[in-house]
Parts: structure tokens; C-alpha cells; sequence
């Protein structure tokens, strides 16, 4: 698998409405209406534009939002983060580091325990690969996440 994790026009294509609403225009789903706000199978979360990976399972939890959270991102260099002054107020707007796609905010008011953030990402943004398809699809590297019985599930921790 490549590690060029960039747009490209094909990927784009690619895209649904809502996936590109969210990705390309800084748009926003639903609450409770999205794909994985309650998944809780293990495996990893990827940038839908470009397969960069973002957020793993094991820092996933219920934050209550209707959207998926996480404490923190799979690595340090996975996203990037920006001032975001829209609809009157600032909040913390969080992109993939690669392809620059719109994934969500970033808050303060996440579990005190695990460093206190709340990464609230929009489900269009991402692609789900379980744990047991990481190495057939390219992202085996990831598999020691899930190898403890502990990791193995989402960890759902209340905030």
C-alpha cells in the first residue's frame, strides 16, 4: 500500500454527496444519524479521501455526541489542526495531515484521564477497517493494537 496519502481527482470521485459536503466543503452530518458515532468493533478509522490512517478503536468512546470520538489520533503527525471561526464562534477544526481533508473539531471536555480531548469527527470522513482485514488491506503494521484482550474491544469510557 502507498504512503501517499494526498488527494487525488480519482479518489474524489469516488466520494458520495455527503463525503464530499464533509471532506471538501467543512461540512457536518447529523448526530446519531451517521455510520460509526456507535460502532464498536476493533480496528482503525482512515481518511475516506485518502486511506491515511487516523484514529484507532482502542481510543474510541461514548462521548454522548452522536458523532465519533476519540482521545487522541493514531499519531502524532496523522491530523493537523486549524482555528475554525464559522457559524459565529471558535472552535478547533481538525484535517487529515495528507490530504487536507475536513474530519471534524477538536474540544476540551474529553475523559480528564486520558489527556482531556474529545476529537469529534464526522463519519463521512472516515473508512473503517477492522482488525481482522488490517493486513489484507494494507494497514498490518496496526495489528499490536489489537492483540491484548484489553484492546481488543472499544474501550468505552464516559466523559
Amino acid at each position: 500500500m502507498s504512503n501517499d496519502y494526498s488527494t487525488s481527482p480519482e479518489a474524489l470521485s469516488r466520494l458520495t454527496r455527503r463525503q464530499r459536503h464533509v471532506t471538501q466543503d467543512g461540512g457536518t452530518e447529523p448526530a446519531f444519524r451517521n455510520e460509526y458515532w456507535d460502532n464498536h468493533e476493533p480496528g482503525i478509522y482512515v481518511d475516506v479521501v485518502s486511506g491515511q490512517p487516523l484514529f484507532s478503536s482502542t481510543d474510541k468512546y461514548d462521548s454522548g455526541t452522536g458523532w465519533p470520538s476519540f482521545t487522541r489520533p493514531i499519531a502524532a503527525d496523522a491530523v493537523t489542526t486549524a482555528t475554525d471561526t464559522s457559524f459565529w464562534m471558535v472552535r478547533t477544526e481538525v484535517r487529515s495531515a495528507g490530504a487536507g481533508s475536513h474530519l471534524g473539531h477538536l474540544f476540551d471536555d474529553g475523559p480528564v484521564a486520558e489527556g482531556g480531548q474529545r476529537y469529534c469527527m464526522n463519519s463521512a470522513a472516515l473508512r473503517f477497517v477492522p482488525a481482522s482485514e488490517l493486513e489484507e488491506q494494507g494497514y498490518g503494521r496496526f495489528r499490536a493494537l489489537f492483540e491484548s484482550p484489553e484492546s481488543a474491544s472499544t474501550k468505552e469510557k464516559s466523559s
